[in-house]
């Protein structure tokens, strides 16, 4: 059932009577060609992409609660390619570039809104690092503007440009950038994978890993066995502990990533602002509401909530930003479960189990990669080779100590 204007025209006509479900909810086989744990966004694309672009058919998507229970439904929905290391910057281009043309690609309305995306900045030396970042967005194919207080200052009045500590200088603008919806991404992702064949198989836990001969021929479930080819997983913040059932230790660490919603107002910031002297970024739904975040807590966790210290640090800095939202009343407020790794970038690679293929490491970055990691995933699954554009995210990256330090924070992942 293909989704049209006509469609919608024709089923008011008759009461929204032939709606179908977005997908279905079958029985797990035996056994496929390629498992994917994990039914996130991360996950579900990689199984839309195996079936779309890479003709894999007998591909099964595993997932331990519901579909989209995890960061895929828990973020604050910003879509941006503005990196500066080229390691990771030709990849979210690549996502960016998915993202313009994914709504039409699986169907779905998934409200992707290219409204902006600015930086700002507040000394010179981080002005002269916005220009250089810019400059290797322009070189990847992206886009970047460097805007001075004035160009701000037209765009969004209403900052607090003379905060003495906090002045703004200026910032760097992707005009590209923006929002998409969250649960909208996920249902786009599990209808088209869905459509041409894909199982999309929930509450299905794995509990074990079905190594033969060193060789991971499947996985054991609390649904039974269930033999693979190959098996992909993609499960963020529960990532240790997947592949600890495989026998594997992971330079990743689990952290609470909290994000709020303040009651709906009306419109006032009309694409995405972040905050350059701390770390704080703020955009409007389309129900009205500001949706904020910040740093992530600064202890390990698996809890989808946060704790109170990072409430107030975030609450600050919007303050600073902004005083003007002050009064808005947070209506809710929850976390993610980020997987941190060892230098804030992610992994696209083989494990040392033949058979068993690792997504992970996701940081900060998760739902803006979404297309690209699904991609790139796929292709890895299906050629047994890295995408050109993931070739850099190699687990064994590490010992090898090449490094993909975005931030500059070093080897230490609760700094990313």
């Amino acid at each position: 059932m293909a989704y049209s204007g006509f469609r919608l025209f024709a089923e008011a006509l008759r009461g929204h009577r032939g709606w179908r479900p977005l997908w279905r909810d079958p029985e797990p086989q035996a056994d496929y060609d390629i498992v994917i744990v994990g039914g996130g966004g991360h996950g579900l694309s990689t199984a839309y992409y195996l079936a779309t672009r890479f003709g894999q058919a007998r591909v099964a998507v595993l997932e331990k609660g519901w579909l989209g229970s995890g960061n895929i439904g828990r973020n604050t929905t910003i879509i941006r390619s503005n990196y500066l290391l080229p390691g990771n910057q030709p990849f979210y281009e690549l996502s960016m570039k998915l993202w313009e043309g994914l709504e039409q690609d699986f169907n779905l309305n998934a409200m992707v809104s290219q409204r902006g995306v600015l930086n700002l900045c507040h000394t010179d030396a981080q002005r002269d690092a916005y220009r250089r970042r810019g400059n290797a967005m322009i070189l990847s194919g992206a886009d970047a503007e460097l805007l001075d207080a004035e160009g701000v200052r037209a765009m969004y009045p209403f900052l607090n440009f003379d905060n003495a500590r906090f002045p703004i200088k200026g910032g760097l603008l992707q005009r590209r950038g923006g929002t998409a919806r969250h649960d909208g991404v996920a249902w786009g992702y599990a209808r088209g994978a869905d459509r041409r064949g894909v199982d999309i198989i929930q509450h299905c836990e794995v509990t074990g890993f079905l190594v033969e001969d060193g060789v991971c021929k499947g996985v054991e479930t609390n649904r039974g066995t269930i033999r693979a080819a190959k098996v992909g997983v993609a499960v963020a913040g529960s990532t240790g502990r997947v592949m600890a059932k495989a026998g594997m230790r992971l330079p990743i660490e689990s952290f609470a990533l909290q994000a709020f919603v303040t009651e709906g107002l009306k419109p006032c910031i009309d694409g995405v602002i972040t905050f350059g002297a701390g770390h704080f970024y703020i955009s409007q739904s389309d129900k009205g509401g500001l949706v904020f975040g910040g740093d992530i807590d600064s202890y390990n966790s698996y809890a989808q909530r946060g704790n109170l210290p990072v409430v107030e640090d975030v609450a600050e800095g919007g303050m600073a930003l902004m005083p003007m939202i002050g009064r808005a009343r947070v209506l809710r407020s929850w976390g993610g479960v980020m997987d941190m790794s060892m230098d804030g970038s992610p992994i696209i690679d083989r494990t040392g189990i033949p058979g068993l293929y690792l997504n992970a490491g996701w940081c900060y970055g998760g739902f803006k990669a979404t297309p690209a990691s699904g991609f790139c995933f796929a292709h890895l699954l299906s050629t047994d080779t890295p995408h050109e554009v993931a070739r850099a995210y190699r687990l064994d990256r590490f010992a090898r100590g090449a490094l993909i330090d975005e931030k500059g924070a070093g080897a230490q992942p609760n700094l990313h």
